[in-house]
């Protein structure tokens, strides 16, 4: 069965009243993503699991604590964390996170039989 996990902002800790977010979002609106997320993940015959991260300097030791607890096939960065602007150091600290602590992930799902 193949394994993914999805790197979010854990819904506590994000700033609700950044303009680049759509109106309206909140923690309960991003739950319910983050669980329609991991139902159709799993709806597809895969494991999924979810990473939660807060916007600072741990983001980048939470991934490589929850990428070293297992082998992923598949990672997912959320929205919340590639798309504003104000999260792109951030996301750049996601990314080579992910690539130090699951370097093979994507070609292991593009390539597995």
């Amino acid at each position: 069965m193949k394994r993914v996990v999805l790197i979010g902002l854990d819904p506590a800790t994000v700033d609700y009243s950044d303009p680049a977010l759509p109106p309206g979002v909140n923690a309960e609106k991003i739950q319910a993503g983050v669980k329609l997320a991991l139902a159709d993940i799993a709806g597809r015959g895969w494991h999924p699991e979810v990473c939660f991260i807060k916007p600072d300097e741990t983001a980048a030791p939470t991934i490589e604590r929850c990428l070293a607890d297992s082998v992923y096939d598949c990672v997912v960065i959320g929205a919340g964390v590639r798309l504003p602007p104000s999260r792109l150091g951030v996301f750049e600290a996601v990314v080579n996170a992910v690539h130090r602590a699951a370097p093979r992930a994507a070609d292991r799902l593009q390539h597995s039989p």
